[in-house]
């Protein structure tokens, strides 16, 4: 229990969430396990450890301006969080109402200029999209990697940057296949299993994703997909455990109206998730603010005094 009169704890919390003191507290704990001769510390020779505080008489009132400035920046985080959640769950309305629940062939909701058109028509993904899954080249052949095709990885698909890169010869070298800015990929394999995400860029792929190109509209299956992904995982994965295949992913069968229709609801769609993408990055710049933030305030390592 801190000392009121030394430290304000919110102080305390933030300087600990800042993670600046992470090296510097390791090296004494690693200390005093190694006296002790086990690889643990009591919490007596924790309390121990020297925590940096403002000095002089206006140290607790230094410590408070510090804790109200980051309070204020959470509670700004807390409601754009907020917000953010209300725009992702208003979507998921939106697509419950756009597209024909489990069992049905009509949405609840049509736009008013297609209330005429009559029933859409079912159609299995294998008979509508262009499919394939990539592969990966050898790992131990070093030529294979380090070029400038972005290989995209199941975890990869909503990014706009990949961690490993391939040459032109560790493509043509191997089963791995090259996809276009705005194909549907979808997460086969792992942690991912039943993710779909519009590709954000031109790159390669492996055997954990498969690629759609549908015939009409790649921005409406997406939507679709992204409708039935609790269905899909529920169906296939067992609540989420085990894999998918292109197979599996085929044999679904949906259904669309005309092209019109589709790239009318795509549109209104895109939109939304453009509001949803402006969220989630102004979330980030605002914690990217609070971290520079906490490292200005806080002392680093070198300026820490035991």
């Amino acid at each position: 229990r801190p000392n009121l009169n030394l430290v304000i704890p919110a102080f305390l919390n933030n300087f600990f969430i800042a993670n600046l003191h992470g090296k510097w507290l390791k090296n004494r704990i690693a200390v005093g396990a190694r006296a002790n001769g086990a690889l643990q510390v009591n919490n007596d020779d924790l309390m121990k450890v020297s925590v940096p505080l403002p000095t002089g008489s206006q140290s607790l009132s230094e410590q408070k301006k510090i804790a109200d400035c980051l309070s204020s920046l959470d509670d700004l985080l807390t409601l754009e969080v907020q917000k953010l959640n209300v725009l992702k769950k208003y979507k998921k309305g939106l697509l419950q109402q756009l597209f024909p629940r489990t069992g049905e062939s009509l949405p609840r909701m049509r736009f008013p200029e297609f209330l005429s058109r009559g029933a859409w028509f079912p159609k299995s993904i294998g008979n509508s999209c262009q499919t394939f899954s990539g592969g990966t080249p050898s790992s131990t052949n070093k030529t294979y990697y380090g070029g400038e095709i972005p290989f995209i990885r199941s975890a990869e698909i909503q990014k706009y940057k990949t961690e490993l890169y391939l040459t032109k010869k560790g493509l043509e070298n191997s089963t791995a296949k090259m996809v276009k800015k705005g194909d549907v990929l979808v997460a086969l394999y792992g942690a991912n299993s039943g993710d779909v995400s519009l590709s954000k860029i031109n790159g390669a792929i492996n055997q954990a994703i498969l690629c759609l190109r549908h015939e009409s509209n790649n921005a409406f299956l997406y939507q679709y997909l992204i409708h039935k992904k609790e269905w899909i995982i529920t169906t296939f994965l067992q609540g989420g455990q085990g894999n998918l295949s292109g197979e599996i992913i085929k044999s679904i069968k949906i259904f669309f109206p005309q092209p019109v229709e589709q790239q009318k609801i795509a549109d209104f769609l895109l939109v939304l998730d453009d509001k949803i993408d402006a969220q989630t990055k102004k979330i980030d710049i605002i914690r990217k603010h609070k971290k520079g933030l906490m490292q200005q305030l806080f002392p680093v390592v070198s300026e820490m005094t035991t």
